[in-house]
């Protein structure tokens, strides 16, 4: 009797059902676009559940600060535009195609904001990382013991620190990251 050789082999097996998986997450995300002010309260409640463990389980400090710097990285890259102004300005480039820049004079033409990260993906990778970081609070291998004041003390500075840099940043070169008072121009009647 000859053993007939199966279609598929387990590594493509496995290979499909990762892709199958793929596929479902990303129309998941696909449908949830739409929905911002969800997400990101679906995003705060898991933070907030996050940092009920962190207090009551009296541990894990420093995936907490982990996170927090990591959150704070996330929000800068938000914060800032996808064409930095100082860069082309400092490096002096003679062609000029680092592309869009911001205007600078008031008869220049106007150059939307362009995000670094956009928003979409500022909210995936921060619901990622607080998913991340409530995972590991449940493993004692990520229980280092840490005088955690001195990683509050040390993260507010350093938050304070960076929002004046990227605020002075903000004010030198004249661009606003949020449409809030922003005039909006609709259909004429």
């Amino acid at each position: 009797m000859d053993a007939q050789e199966p279609d598929q082999t387990p590594f493509s097996a496995v290979q499909a059902q990762t892709s199958k998986l793929g596929r479902q997450y990303q129309a998941y995300l696909d449908k949830s676009t739409p929905y911002t002010a969800y997400r990101w309260m679906g995003t705060g409640a898991l933070l907030i559940i996050f940092f009920l463990r962190i207090i009551f389980a009296e541990g894990w400090y420093i995936v907490a600060y982990t996170l927090g710097i990591y959150l704070l990285n996330l929000f800068l890259a938000f914060l800032q535009p996808k064409f930095d102004p100082s860069l082309t300005q400092d490096e002096g480039l003679e062609d000029g195609d680092a592309g869009p820049s911001l205007p600078s004079k008031q008869d220049e033409e106007f150059r939307p904001f362009i995000r670094r990260l956009p928003e979409f993906k500022f909210w995936h990778a921060a619901t990622r990382a607080v998913a991340i970081g409530f995972l590991c609070s449940w493993f004692e291998v990520f229980n280092v013991p840490v005088f955690w004041p001195v990683l509050v003390v040390y993260w507010i500075i350093l938050f304070a620190l960076t929002m004046r840099r990227q605020i002075q940043h903000m004010i030198k070169y004249r661009y606003v990251p949020f449409s809030m008072g922003k005039t909006r121009y609709g259909p004429k009647n």
